[in-house]
């Protein structure tokens, strides 16, 4: 019996009067969601890098030549708070991976980019993370794993539905 199971187990003999069956769902995405990261994780340590960095180097990288971004496109595409990317982008400084240039239509702000070593480093990165996402989700097949990704990008259009019910 699952860890998950469990808990559902002891829910419904407590409480029997309630509905556990969502608990379980988001339990088993939570819990799914810690084994993908501790697994991704590891991966990003070989490359001297963490899930954070590795996020702002492959969203620089997936935005194509020139590979730069203003910071407020890079917080938009990650998510982070205008502090986390200042943080974020000076590790990536002080690491040779990105730099801060004048923006060129508009002298007062700046853009960030990928180094030539931060280029070489997200793409060795990203093929290894690659790999180890079908290491990953080698246990379904590939209509399981179709079928899965189908329902999960229903189920998280829901939930960001709920969050900003505007759009």
């Amino acid at each position: 019996m699952s860890h998950v199971e469990m808990v559902l187990e002891q829910w419904r003999r407590e409480r029997p009067d309630l509905e556990v069956g969502p608990m379980g769902l988001t339990g088993r995405l939570k819990r799914i969601g810690r084994h993908l990261e501790r697994q991704m994780e590891k991966v990003f340590a070989v490359h001297d890098m963490n899930l954070a960095s590795f996020d702002v180097l492959a969203t620089l990288r997936r935005s194509g030549a020139p590979y730069r971004l203003s910071p407020g496109d890079l917080m938009a595409n990650t998510m982070v708070t205008s502090g986390t990317m200042t943080n974020r982008v000076d590790q990536l400084v002080r690491a040779g991976h990105v730099e801060r240039i004048k923006n060129p239509q508009d002298g007062r702000s700046v853009l960030i980019t990928l180094t030539d070593k931060g280029l070489k480093v997200i793409d060795v990165a990203v093929t290894d993370h690659v790999a180890n996402l079908a290491r990953l989700t080698s246990g379904l097949t590939e209509s399981e794993a179709k079928r899965l990704d189908r329902l999960l990008d229903r189920y998280l259009a829901t939930l960001e539905s709920i969050e900003d019910p505007d759009g």
